[in-house]
């Protein structure tokens, strides 16, 4: 599977935009400065999402970009299919019978991939901005556990007895 750098850096850019614009624009030299994501780079992917319909531009003194939409009504997997971003786990084009072997037949774990990129596009079409800002993602990266692992639960409760 690859993401490459425009989908990751539009989902930051769009958490951000939705956590910080409390109805406001926010500028997008704003966002590159908090994310560390080069300003020119973040202007070709907001003329993307803008495109899409995901974000709206504000002139003038004070402006900046908006959500087009809430951030419960904003799915990651639109953000990435905005920026041109369509997660592909086979070599081969989706949708046709043809494989991408020599003989263009498909290899022997074709189906095996393609499936886990429809799982993960299930996935990322189940998550909202509004569920990033409001870290209602389930994951452990940066989180302490706050109890012992199951194998030291064991441990403990044989050597009590």
């Amino acid at each position: 599977m690859r993401l490459s750098t425009k989908g990751r850096y539009a989902v930051m850019a769009m958490v951000d935009l939705a956590a910080t614009s409390q109805g406001s624009p926010v500028a997008l030299a704003d966002i590159a400065e908090r994310q560390e994501i080069s300003l020119s780079y973040l202007e070709q992917l907001f003329a993307k999402l803008r495109k899409g319909g995901l974000v709206k531009s504000v002139r003038g003194p004070g402006g900046g970009y908006l959500l087009a939409h809430p951030a419960d009504a904003t799915r990651v997997s639109d953000i990435i299919l905005a920026v041109d971003e369509p997660i592909r786990t086979t070599r081969c084009a989706n949708g046709t019978p043809q494989g991408c072997r020599t003989n263009r037949s498909r290899c022997l774990t074709h189906d095996l991939w393609e499936e886990l990129g429809n799982q993960i596009h299930m996935y990322l079409s189940s998550v909202t901005v509004a569920d990033v800002v409001e870290r209602r993602i389930i994951g452990t990266s940066g989180l302490t556990l706050l109890r012992p692992a199951p194998a030291a639960d064991s441990a403990a409760a044989a050597a009590a007895e």
